[in-house]
């Protein structure tokens, strides 16, 4: 066997440089970092084959004293930190003092530095190990880093590194990442000689729309929550704006971009109920906290994280953004924005229209209340109308024009001759909505007709809104049902005879912490599992919904989300599977024709349900359709 023996500092330093620089963009990440930790406010990134050939970072920060240029490029030298104490509360950026080093040990770096206490600048020079002395330089404040020929002294390394059109991509999502966190500082990105990205100082919503674009702006709503020292805030996108990938995900701890499984899940879930199949959200969400309640010394990167407390970090998040995700329309976000309109106190028109209309009738499926679990059928007789006499509500269209008076809600009908005194004709209740009469307290407006027994048509204050009935009924029933369960608790199944099974060291510690909690999550769950040996657990009792289901694998999955992230989304999940097709055979079918009525109660009840925007498949149950974009299609003012 070889002996022990010490290695080299230069393959030291190529050691640590593979795990802090594994690409140009990872070392334009740790220098965008110095350069706001020196409090810089105008920084300028300049690219040349994509970061491997040069990288120039040039900003108008506090700079280096003289005698730490040197420093600066030593390992395990930094500014930031003195003591353990220092490390368990870093709020800084940067703080490990092994970038620099690691960067200048694979490349040829050039640092040129204006202190403010000092007549005049500085500039280091290195290639690999070797350091230059320190010479006189011009620069008027700030410093600039120059880096070429990356991986110069490392073939095998540089050998893997993709094509420069490649390596720019992750140096500009690299760029993004920083300049998303910090409004208040402009930047400039170049490369190959070409501007590609120039962003002024602005607020962060402008900052927002100008690194994701006006889409991302225009289809999300800005959410800010604060609790128990822990404060959410940021952008998150409507559902109907979801993507096929995870390119327009942000997550931020305390200003620093981090990839974190517990913050990944809690956000997913938030969206789990409105997302439609594999779609993914898109957010920039900034998350608050004291610095001594998460670990940032996790990896050399700095991009993961631990918190001490998981469990509530994870909960607040996902009640903060389920909470902005489950506004009824026109409550909160965008949406609001859309159809805000002046109060009444503002010097506009206001009736004080308050007009009644009766609940939306369904039309329940008998058979699917009759197959649904014994426990569960009680929820339709508390949420389902008596079956009614259709005939009595058939739609049956007259010699005229039928619509609703926006006055008294009451139906008018238009005759050849003319509209009836006092009603309101179709093209006039459009301008009762502008003056303010009703449009805030019924953003969705009011039915003016049915397509084809599938979609209503409406007029608010800004034109027409199209509904998919069914999808709406739907999304209305599901919710209805969800919180019929949820003002009871979960009615458990007893087991005839235990299922045991084999369990590891970690499943059985996780059932032991929920048996010494007077409220475990097993028992929220409606779970029943007992530690038998060492090695062995047994489920005893399980959710009455869920009686039919492999005992085992559901034990299995709920334990690995409440030791992974302190909750369980497990039963859920397959308690919402089974009332989702429950509300789907109870909403009203297509090729129903309702009255105006129906239509306008279906209406009220969307803005009165949460989450109403979506169906529980996560497809859209209404569009809004702009005055602008109609006279746009028929070409009016051209």
């Amino acid at each position: 066997m070889p002996a022990i023996k010490l290695l080299p500092d230069q393959l030291i330093s190529q050691i640590a440089a593979g795990e802090v620089v594994e690409r140009p963009a990872s070392a334009l990440k740790e220098i965008l970092e110095n350069s706001l930790d020196a409090g810089s406010t105008d920084i300028a990134v300049t690219l040349l084959g994509g970061g491997i050939k040069q990288m120039r970072v040039a900003d108008n920060g506090t700079g280096i004293p003289r005698d730490e240029l040197s420093l600066a490029l030593t390992r395990h030298a930094t500014s930031k930190i003195a003591s353990l104490e220092d490390l368990e509360n870093v709020a800084s950026l940067g703080f490990r003092g092994e970038a620099l080093a690691s960067i200048a040990a694979i490349s040829r770096t050039q640092i040129t530095s204006a202190h403010a206490g000092e007549k005049h600048a500085w500039r280091i020079a290195s290639e690999g190990a070797y350091l230059t002395d320190i010479e006189p330089a011009a620069l008027d404040k700030g410093t600039i880093v120059d880096i070429q020929d990356l991986y110069f002294n490392t073939p095998a390394r540089r050998k893997f590194l993709k094509t420069e059109n490649t390596e720019f991509g992750h140096c500009e999502e690299a760029f993004r990442r920083v300049a998303l966190s910090r409004p208040d500082v402009s930047f400039l990105l170049q490369h190959n000689g070409r501007a590609n990205i120039r962003l002024g100082i602005s607020s962060a919503q402008q900052r927002f729309q100008e690194v994701l674009g006006k889409d991302f702006a225009n289809e999300s709503f800005y959410l800010d929550e604060a609790a128990a020292g822990l404060r959410l805030w940021g952008m998150a996108a409507k559902p109907t704006f979801s993507r096929h990938a995870r390119d327009t995900q942000y997550t931020y701890v305390n200003g620093r971009f981090v990839r974190d499984k517990l913050l990944s899940h809690a956000i997913r879930q938030a969206y789990q109920d409105v997302l439609h199949h594999d779609r993914h959200p898109a957010f920039v969400l900034f998350l608050e906290l004291d610095p001594a309640l998460v670990d940032v010394n996790v990896h050399p990167s700095k991009t993961e994280v631990r918190f001490r407390d998981g469990q509530s970090v994870h909960r607040y998040i996902f009640h903060a953004l389920n909470k902005s995700l489950a506004a009824p329309v026109g409550i909160t976000g965008s949406l609001a924005q859309e159809l805000a309109v002046p109060s009444a106190g503002s010097g506009q028109a206001s009736s004080g229209f308050t007009p009644s209309y009766p609940r939306f009738q369904s039309n329940i499926d008998l058979k699917a209340a009759e197959s649904a679990p014994g426990f569960y059928r009680t929820l339709y007789s508390g949420i389902a109308p008596q079956q009614e006499n259709r005939a009595n509500t058939s739609f049956t269209p007259s010699t005229g024009l039928e619509h609703i008076d926006t006055q008294t809600g009451e139906i008018r009908s238009f005759g050849e001759s003319g509209a009836p005194e006092g009603s309101r004709l179709p093209g006039e209740s459009r301008t009762a909505l502008q003056e303010g009469e009703g449009a805030q307290a019924y953003p969705l407006g009011f039915a003016v007709a049915q397509i084809h027994g599938v979609y209503i048509l409406a007029q608010n204050v800004h034109g027409l809104v199209v509904v998919d009935m069914h999808a709406a009924h739907e999304r209305i029933m599901y919710e209805q049902l969800k919180n019929a369960l949820d003002a009871s608790r979960v009615p458990t199944q007893p087991l005839l005879i235990p299922v045991s099974f084999h369990a590891d060291r970690l499943e059985v510690a996780t059932v032991q912490e929920q048996q010494a909690m007077s409220d475990s999550g097993l028992q929220q769950l409606g779970f029943d599992i007992a530690v038998l040996s060492p090695t062995t657990l047994a489920v005893r009792a399980i959710p009455v919904m869920l009686q039919d289901a492999d005992a085992v694998a559901l034990a299995r999955a709920v334990l690995a989300d409440l030791r992974q992230y302190g909750a369980s989304r497990a039963f859920t999940e397959r308690r919402n599977e089974l009332l989702g097709t429950m509300a789907c055979h109870a909403a009203v079918r297509a090729n129903r024709s309702l009255t105006l009525p129906e239509m306008n109660a279906l209406l009220r009840d969307m803005e009165a349900t949460e989450r109403s925007g979506q169906c529980n498949h996560g497809r859209p149950t209404w569009f809004q359709v702009s005055m602008a974009e109609l006279d746009k299609m028929f070409m009016r003012g051209k």
